[in-house]
């Protein structure tokens, strides 16, 4: 639910299960996310199966850390920059 995190479908590239995923790691907020090295989002994904590995979350800490500012006008350019969470 919202009240114990972030909305973390907000991210591009992240839905419904990898929300759940990153808060069944410990990543429920922006900020945490932001905080997160890409090795460990990997990681993440990488154990949930091969589904989940063929995700980049690259940009992922990168969007987390303009969505946990409240910058939604920088949020909006960078992910209108993304296709599938990847910079085309």
């Amino acid at each position: 639910s919202a009240a114990s995190g972030d909305d973390l479908e907000r991210i591009e590239g992240i839905g419904p299960k990898i929300a759940q995923l990153m808060h069944a790691a410990g990543i429920a907020t922006f900020a945490q996310l932001a905080a997160a090295p890409v090795e460990r989002l990997r990681e993440i994904l990488a154990a949930a199966g091969p589904n989940f590995a063929t995700h980049d979350p690259g940009t992922w800490p990168e969007q987390a850390a303009l969505a946990a500012k409240g910058d939604w006008t920088a949020f909006k350019a960078l992910t209108d920059e993304l296709i599938a969470g990847k910079r085309g």
